[in-house]
């Protein structure tokens, strides 16, 4: 029997799916508000929660972190009216079990009940690696957290793994964690670095080669397919091997067999692959630019590396780790941070991710010097004018929005309609409500003379965040 949560503010749709989960078996609750929900999420035990987009005090998805980051890790089913494409890839990307358009049919609703919760249980089933070496791979936010876990699932498995991520989101430490944590961690671990591989050497590199191969093969030489023979193989930034070598590569991968170039015979190999990109294969293989074959046999097991923009809360953890790690590389004095140094670096957008706030922090302590506490002031000058630009942009921005030109402005016989002029001037005293209560809702009521559910309600109309 299985614990469900259903937070949706029509009760209609409460009433439905709760019916539904008791006469699967189930238990069912529910709530009509995301305060109350998030409440109830937290208190109890659920395996499910089914949550709405739209609610009358936030949106669902920007929620959908917090509801998969309580103590019983639900799985979550997002159900909304207001069937969106960026809404529905994000809450997938985001580790949603489903995504699901209002109204939708009862087989619909009972079969992406009965899945969520047949692969719930058999991921409780399974035996992960009880403490994930993970060297270097800081971090403890709910996206970090679903990487953990595909890693080790990655671990105990055999299949080919793609990581996919941006430059500096650390694919190679997710790479070796996967190898530190699978049953071939005592053998080796073998880098092929895809973007430095002259063309003409790839095969040699590759493959292997033997004596008077070619001009310059002076003796034979071993390829790094076989010195990663019974270990792991790791190409980093696949998307830049020529697409001369895929061919050749995709049979190594089906057949385990490879000829070194000039050789007679083939070798027998086996390995664990693991490749790593910061491009877009699926669009390169609609161009031609990789082939969809070899695309195919590398992503049997997918791992989104995610940029530090999406896992800001991670920022403090990951800046003791680095700084204690580089103060004690250069033998100097551990650095203190001072609130406004954190905050600095939450409101930089971090271009390159975690190996740009690495150079960054190393720069911030050369510049410190022996100064024991690090403040905005250390952080180097590009960043410091950076995070600056932004907050006075911000801040124009939101003068302008509360300060706008005026609607009734002589236009000679032109004139709005009326309820378009009602809803602009709501829209406006909203912006400015929620600026002079510094987001308060209980401020906001008693400044408006609103109730709680009416400012709701008006909110939600004109889709403004508090």
């Amino acid at each position: 029997m299985a614990n469900i949560l259903i937070i949706d503010d029509d009760k209609t749709v409460n009433e439905v799916f709760a019916e539904i989960a008791q006469e699967l078996g189930h238990n069912a609750l529910s709530e009509t508000t995301l305060k109350k929900g998030l409440e109830k999420a937290n208190k109890g035990d659920f395996d499910i929660v089914v949550l709405d987009v739209r609610l009358p005090d936030g949106d669902g998805l920007k929620a959908l972190p917090d509801i998969q980051s309580v103590g019983s890790s639900p799985e979550v089913i997002i159900i909304t009216g207001y069937g969106d494409p960026d809404g529905a890839e994000l809450a997938i990307k985001n580790g949603a079990w489903d995504y699901i358009l209002k109204p939708s049919s009862m087989e619909n609703i009972i079969l992406t009940l009965t899945r969520a919760l047949e692969y719930r249980a058999e991921k409780q089933s399974k035996q992960f690696p009880v403490v994930l070496k993970r060297e270097g791979i800081i971090g403890s936010s709910q996206k970090m957290n679903v990487t953990f876990e595909r890693i080790a699932q990655a671990a105990v498995s055999k299949a080919n793994v793609l990581i996919a991520g941006e430059t500096g989101t650390g694919k190679e430490l997710y790479a070796r964690a996967i190898h530190e944590n699978s049953p071939v961690a005592n053998r080796r671990f073998v880098v092929v670095d895809c973007a430095v591989l002259p063309e003409s050497l790839v095969e040699s590199t590759l493959f292997g080669h033997e004596k008077g191969a070619f001009t310059g093969a002076d003796r034979a030489r071993e390829g790094l397919i076989k010195q990663a023979d019974g270990g792991t193989l790791f190409l980093d930034e696949v998307g830049e091997l020529p697409l001369s070598s895929q061919k050749a590569f995709l049979r190594i991968i089906q057949e385990h067999k490879f000829r070194p170039v000039g050789g007679r015979r083939e070798i027998e190999v086996e390995f664990r692959l693991i490749a790593a990109t910061n491009r877009n294969l699926e669009e390169m293989a609609d161009t031609g630019q990789f082939r969809k074959d070899l695309l195919y046999r590398l992503r049997s097991f997918t791992i989104e590396s995610p940029p530090l923009m999406d896992r800001m809360e991670d920022i403090k953890e990951l800046s003791v780790y680095y700084s204690n790690r580089l103060c004690e590389t250069y033998e100097a004095e551990t650095k203190g941070f001072s609130p406004e140094f954190i905050e600095a670096l939450n409101l930089y957008d971090w271009p390159g991710n975690v190996r740009e706030l690495i150079n960054t922090l190393e720069e911030t302590l050369s510049n410190a010097k022996q100064e024991p506490v690090l403040y905005p002031y250390h952080l180097p000058i590009n960043i410091r004018a950076k995070i600056k630009r932004d907050f006075v942009n911000t801040s124009s921005n939101k003068k302008d929005s509360i300060n706008p030109v005026d609607p009734l402005e002589d236009k000679g016989d032109e004139i709005m309609k009326m309820k378009d002029f009602r809803e602009l001037m709501e829209s406006r005293y909203l912006k400015k409500l929620i600026l002079i209560s510094g987001g308060s809702k209980k401020d906001a009521c008693n400044i408006s003379g609103l109730s709680r559910t009416r400012l709701f309600e008006l909110l939600k109309k004109y889709n403004i965040d508090i």
